[in-house]
């Protein structure tokens, strides 16, 4: 009876260590490796990301071996300094990178405390172990997170046939232009002109999380009356749905007194509460981080010119192409099998 496989499971941080091993104190074995390898016909591009080495390394160590042996393996004798630091350096850079904090070279040089190198040489040690990014920020969640949504999935999977859903949501379109990392020209950076004083008008929007229609509109302020006048817009676009659903987050417009009476005068719209804390179960959020990466690094000189670049934008997108935006499949609002009894509707 043949035995079963076997295959090593190792974490992300072993496989480092035996990465690293590989390139220290274990590389004339690593050497050796290679020589087998190629003598088994192995190319040196395959090998090379076997053993997380360039290419040319692996040809240069196959030629050595080829012109002087097993003697040819070892490193040869440098005429250079031993290399500054610690060995374990490195790891306790990793250690300390992983509380967050603003970190910069001068925090972690007094974090090691305050090691016997430049901060340039620091410098070098730390991009070998890290990147230069923006940590990335995310909301703090609702306690009851799961339980509303699970209200959701059951109030949506109770809708008559031919029923709609919505998502909705408000974002802010603002002159003053978004600045976003691009490529460039080495020898030119880019210059974004400042409208001087900000303005700023009120996007709302809400996508068919069956068909992918979407409707938008802009107002100059948030307040209860636009949302309102925005919910009446979209009962107008489905005349013949017995009901339209619109899920959204907890925003004071949503639960004001003058929602709630206009709520009261029109039941065939059906106002649900998300989660609180909690944009990343809103489908819309994607569509207004696509909107503003579009709009990013433009400078129009008027407010009335960023309005027409927004509806310039949704205009030339297609339902397919806000579904698949949107994602609405991963939002956790909709029950399984969300669709089949509400393409009437739609």
């Amino acid at each position: 009876m043949r035995p079963a496989h076997v295959y090593a499971n190792v974490s992300d941080e072993q496989y480092h260590q035996l990465v690293t091993a590989l390139h220290q104190q274990w590389r004339v074995a690593t050497r050796a490796v290679m020589i087998l390898l190629s003598a088994s016909g192995m190319p040196a591009a395959e090998i090379a990301v076997l053993l997380h080495y360039d290419p040319a390394t692996v040809r240069r160590w196959i030629a050595r071996h080829g012109l002087e042996g097993l003697d040819g393996l070892p490193d040869r004798p440098r005429s250079g300094r031993p290399r500054i630091g610690s060995p374990g350096i490195g790891e306790r850079i990793r250690r300390l990178l992983a509380t967050p904090k603003a970190w910069t070279t001068a925090r972690i040089y007094q974090g090691l405390g305050r090691p016997a190198m430049s901060l340039r040489t620091l410098h070098r040690r730390i991009r070998e172990q890290a990147v230069w990014r923006r940590p990335r920020l995310i909301a703090k969640g609702d306690p009851d997170h799961d339980t509303i949504c699970q209200q959701i999935r059951d109030q949506v999977a109770a809708l008559p046939t031919g029923s709609v859903v919505l998502a909705e949501d408000e974002t802010h379109l603002d002159l003053i232009a978004r600045i976003r990392a691009c490529w460039m020209p080495r020898d030119l950076r880019h210059k974004v002109l400042t409208p001087g004083t900000n303005q700023r008008r009120t996007l709302h929007g809400a996508v068919n999380l069956l068909t992918g229609a979407w409707h938008h509109h802009v107002s100059v302020y948030n307040v209860s009356v636009v949302f309102c006048y925005f919910l009446e817009q979209l009962l107008a676009v489905y005349p013949d749905a017995p009901v339209v659903a619109v899920i959204c987050d907890n925003g004071t417009t949503h639960h004001s007194g003058i929602t709630r009476r206009w709520l009261a005068d029109n039941p065939r719209l059906k106002l649900v509460p998300g989660a609180r804390y909690s944009p990343q179960d809103n489908p819309v959020e994607r569509m207004w981080a696509t909107l503003k990466h579009h709009l990013a690094n433009t400078a129009p000189a008027t407010m009335a010119d960023r309005i027409r670049q927004a509806h310039a934008f949704f205009h030339h997108r297609t339902p397919a192409q806000n579904l698949t935006t949107a994602a609405p499949w991963t939002s956790p609002w909709l029950p399984e099998g969300y669709g089949q009894d509400h393409w009437a509707g739609a």
